[in-house]
């Protein structure tokens, strides 16, 4: 990116490595940061020449000197137009109301992921692509671990549930492909809870979110003064999670030298942490999250083939939810009744009209990009049902070419079916 395309981001935070992070980061895709330690600065800053040409916020909840959610829409009164995005330790789902209803574009929960943090700065600040409702947020309300909350009726995803089901009685490794938001890790937890496992540890390490040159001692630990800046002993997760299960999300991006020690500690069923002179045996179940099919990285030379055996025993493929659209009334209706149980917020209807809008979209973040479009609107919503008119964005994009979209019915057979043990 040229110094003539490069943008500016305004990060209000007091931690000095949280700062040299995120600045980092943000250099990596052409932004230059200014930091403001404190309320008085950002709000200063903002008049200013340099303020005037800011292109996003990034807003630390812990910021010194007022309320984040209070200062989230000062801010905004000043620039309604600029995208402000929250960093919290919370998982609140009353703050992440409180801070949408003030305008934050996003809701970050720490720690969060450099890719994902980059995505919702990309998604806020991407004038071309659809903004507020239909971005991904962040922030989501935590999973039920059981196959029972995994709603859908649709033959693929009913198929996927049966073959997770049969496996999570067994304790072979398990590999689960499918795109980003199509519900890797509740079936994970799920297959976890329901395996004789339950009430060992589950540990999911993110491969993406982790940095390339710690993922090694992430997974198999090391020991005092193994490598400079090892100050002291670490336990590894997979020794950590002894009798229980480990899934890798992102599999897909595990480097291959770190691919050649898992698939020999895998053969051996044992982990050496980096450092230590003897091995451990361990009994850990390992179940695989990737966003592509590994046979096809397989074939490219960037996944070894024995690693792919090893992982998979068993392969679980989720559909995107453009392949399942008459799952989403009842996937609608499931997450509204969740939504409507969080604090500072009520159950909510949907009508037809809205149904059949959202039937029309084809959902590239998938279920997870489904949940918070909903959230989103539910947050803002005056009456007691959605209607096709509280998704505008989606309306502008689809309604206009289809007349009659609104009035489309949607079939009964359509409502909410969850998953049974017959698969």
């Amino acid at each position: 990116m040229t110094g003539s395309q490069q943008r500016l981001l305004m990060l209000i935070d007091d931690e000095p490595a949280q700062c040299r992070l995120i600045t980092a980061l943000a250099a990596r895709e052409g932004w230059r940061t200014i930091v403001a330690g404190d309320v008085e600065t950002a709000i200063a800053t903002l008049g200013t020449r340099q303020g005037m040409q800011l292109d996003a916020i990034i807003l630390d909840h812990w910021v010194p000197g007022d309320d984040a959610c209070a200062l989230i829409g000062d801010l905004k009164s000043r620039r309604p137009a600029l995208p402000l995005l929250m960093l919290t330790t919370s998982a609140s789902p009353l703050l992440a109301v409180e801070a949408m209803r003030a305008g934050a574009a996003d809701y970050l929960v720490k720690p969060v992921s450099p890719d994902r943090l980059m995505q919702a700065l990309r998604v806020a600040t991407t004038r071309e692509a659809p903004r507020d409702e239909l971005a991904p947020l962040t922030e989501k309300m935590a999973a039920p671990a059981d196959f029972d909350a995994m709603v859908g009726a649709s033959p693929q995803f009913r198929k996927a549930l049966a073959v997770a089901a049969k496996a999570a009685r067994g304790h072979g490794g398990v590999l689960i492909e499918g795109e980003s938001g199509t519900g890797k890790e509740m079936l994970v937890r799920a297959i976890h809870a329901a395996s004789a496992r339950a009430k060992a540890p589950l540990r999911i390490v993110n491969v993406a979110g982790t940095p390339v040159n710690s993922i090694e001692s992430v997974l198999f630990g090391h020991e005092k003064g193994a490598f400079p800046g090892a100050f002291e002993q670490q336990i590894g997760a997979i020794q950590h999670c002894d009798g229980g299960t480990l899934s890798l999300d992102e599999v897909d991006r595990l480097p291959l030298s770190v691919q050649e020690r898992l698939l020999e500690s895998i053969q051996r069923g044992d982990v050496r942490p980096i450092g230590a002179r003897h091995s451990y045996r361990i009994d850990v179940r390992l179940i695989a999250q990737s966003n592509q099919p590994l046979r096809e990285l397989v074939a490219s030379g960037e996944f070894l083939p024995d690693l792919v055996t090893a992982l998979a025993p068993v392969i679980i493929e989720l559909p995107p939810l453009r392949e399942r659209t008459t799952d989403i009334p009842a996937l609608c209706r499931h997450f509204l009744a969740r939504i409507g149980e969080q604090p500072g917020l009520r159950e909510l209807g949907i009508t037809d009209g809205a149904l059949s809008l959202l039937a029309a979209y084809d959902w590239p973040g998938n279920v997870r990009q489904l949940q918070a479009v909903l959230f989103r609107a539910a947050v803002f919503c005056e009456s007691d049902a959605l209607t096709a008119s509280d998704f505008p964005q989606l309306l502008d994009m689809i309604g206009s070419d289809n007349p009659t979209l609104l009035s489309t019915p949607v079939p009964e057979s359509s409502g909410v079916m969850l998953y049974t043990d017959d698969g």
